[in-house]
C-alpha cells in the first residue's frame, strides 16, 4: 500500500487538499483504511476537471486493486474491480465473446470513477455508463461490504453516487455479445443544416459525434455503426460527403471505414495513447435533445468570447433513464462538451454567461468537469434531490464519505 501528499488531477489543474492519498492494492486494505479514517474519498483515474472526488482527509486511490474479471454464470454480466480502466478490460471481455453497450471517449477513465459521475458515450438510444451498473459492492463506515443490486429500493439514487455513500470496490455490469463496428467521417455540414436535422444526424449511427468551434459549420459528424447491423453506410449525410477519414494511429482509433472489434471503435483514443490534447480543462453542459438548435444558437452568440480559449467542441447525445443524479434522468439529451484551452481562470470567467445562455433549456453540467452553479441551481435541475440528501444521511450518518463539494453544489 503506498501513500502520498500533494496529488494533481490528470490535467494539472486541481490540486487535492486531502491530508494523503493512499492506493490499496487488496479489497482487504480498502477495508482497513477506511475503518481507521474518518474521513475518506475514493479516487479513480482523476479525470475529473473539479473537487468533485476531493475530500479533507484520505483519498482512496483505487487503481491499484486487481480487476479479478469474473463473467456471471448466463453471459450476462461481468464483475470487476472499479479502479480497472475502461481501456484495459474491454479486451478482455471481448476475447470472452462480450462487450460492453457503450464506452467513453477516453478509455483511460476507471469503471468506478466514470459510472459515480454520470460520464457517458454518445449514441440517442444508449444509455450511459452508469446505465450498464447492475451491482455495487461497497464499503461502509466500519470496514464492512455490502452489496447494492438493480431493483432494491434507492439502488436508481446509488448509482450515479459522487463518491457520497461509501467506497465502491467492485462494479457488476450488464454485458452483451460481442459485436464489431467502422467509423467513419462526413463533412462539414453548414451551421444550419445541422441545426435543422441535429436529431436525425444523431440517429444516423449506433453512436455519433459532431464536432465544432461556433463558427459558420460542423466541421465534422462522426459516425460509429455496428457491422452486425448495418453493412453499408451512406456516401453523403444531408449533403455532407463521406470523408477519407484517418486510420488508426496513436492518438485515435481508425475513423476511415475499417472494421475493428467494439472496444477500438468507440473510443476516440487508443488505450495506449495520450488521451484528448494532454493540458486542458472540460466543462460540458446537457439540455434536452429537443432544445439542441436553440442551445447551440444560444451559444454561438457568444463565439467571439469562447472561440480564443477552445479547442473543440464536441456534441453528442444520450438515452434518457431513471437515475436520480443523471444529467439525463428523465429525457434523452444533447451534449455540449466543451474542450478548452488549459486557461482555468478564463474558462471560469465564461462559465456564468455560458450557463446562464443553457439555463432557459434546462442545462445540466456534467459532475466531473468545470461549472459555475451553485446549489440552488443544481436544486432545481434535480427534482430527486431530497431524496439523494435523504439517501446519503441513511448510508452515511457520520459524514465519513461527504466532501467539500458534496456540501456545496448538493447541499448533503
Amino acid at each position: 500500500m503506498h501513500s502520498t501528499t500533494s496529488e494533481l488531477n490528470w490535467s494539472g489543474t486541481v490540486t487535492y487538499t486531502a491530508e494523503r492519498v493512499v492506493r490499496p492494492t487488496s479489497l482487504d486494505e480498502v477495508a482497513d483504511v477506511v475503518a481507521r479514517a474518518p474521513r475518506i474519498h475514493g479516487l479513480g483515474t482523476r479525470h475529473s476537471f473539479n473537487d468533485v472526488a476531493d475530500s479533507p482527509g484520505v483519498l482512496l486511490d483505487l487503481t491499484g486493486i486487481p480487476t479479478d474479471l469474473v463473467i456471471g454464470d448466463d453471459g450476462t454480466t461481468a464483475t470487476l474491480g472499479a479502479g480497472t480502466r475502461y481501456g484495459r478490460v474491454a479486451p478482455e471481455l471481448d476475447a470472452a465473446g462480450l462487450a460492453l453497450h457503450n464506452m467513453g471517449s477516453l478509455p483511460h477513465i476507471s469503471v468506478g470513477g466514470a459510472i459515480a459521475t454520470g460520464t457517458h458515450g454518445s449514441g440517442t438510444t444508449l444509455g450511459s455508463l452508469s446505465t450498464a451498473v447492475r451491482a455495487l459492492e461497497v464499503v461502509g463506515a466500519d470496514g464492512s461490504t455490502r452489496t447494492l443490486r438493480r431493483g432494491e429500493p434507492d439502488f436508481a439514487g446509488s448509482v450515479l453516487h459522487l463518491g457520497l455513500l461509501g467506497i465502491v470496490t467492485r462494479v457488476t455490469l450488464d454485458v452483451e455479445p460481442a459485436y464489431r463496428m467502422r467509423q467513419d467521417t462526413y463533412g462539414p455540414f453548414p451551421w444550419r443544416t445541422f441545426l435543422d436535422h441535429a436529431a436525425e444526424i444523431h440517429a444516423a449511427g449506433y453512436s455519433v459525434c459532431a464536432y465544432t468551434r461556433f463558427g459558420d459549420e460542423i466541421s465534422e459528424v462522426l459516425v460509429k455503426s455496428r457491422v452486425d447491423t448495418t453493412d453499408d453506410v451512406p456516401d453523403s449525410l444531408f449533403g455532407a460527403p463521406r470523408l477519407p477519414g484517418s486510420p488508426g494511429d496513436d492518438h485515435h482509433t481508425a475513423r476511415d471505414g475499417s472494421i475493428g472489434p467494439w472496444w477500438d471503435r468507440l473510443p476516440h483514443f487508443p488505450i495506449d495513447s495520450v488521451p484528448s490534447h494532454g493540458s486542458e480543462v472540460q466543462s460540458e453542459h446537457f439540455v434536452p435533445l429537443r432544445h439542441a438548435a436553440a442551445a447551440l444558437d444560444a451559444l454561438r452568440g457568444m463565439a467571439d468570447r469562447i472561440q480564443p480559449h477552445l479547442h473543440v467542441a464536441e456534441l453528442r447525445t444520450m438515452a434518457a433513464d431513471d437515475l436520480w443524479l443523471s444529467p439525463s434522468q428523465g429525457e434523452e439529451v444533447f451534449c455540449i462538451a466543451f474542450t478548452w484551452q488549459k486557461h482555468p481562470e478564463e474558462v471560469a470567467t465564461l462559465l456564468p454567461d455560458l450557463e446562464a445562455r443553457l439555463a432557459p433549456f434546462g442545462g445540466r453540467p456534467h459532475w466531473g468537469k468545470m461549472s459555475s452553479l451553485d446549489g440552488d441551481a443544481v436544486a432545481a435541475l434535480y427534482p430527486r434531490l431530497p431524496d439523494v440528501r435523504a439517501l446519503i444521511a441513511r448510508a452515511d450518518p457520520q459524514r465519513t464519505f461527504a466532501s467539500a463539494f458534496g456540501e456545496r453544489v448538493l447541499r448533503a
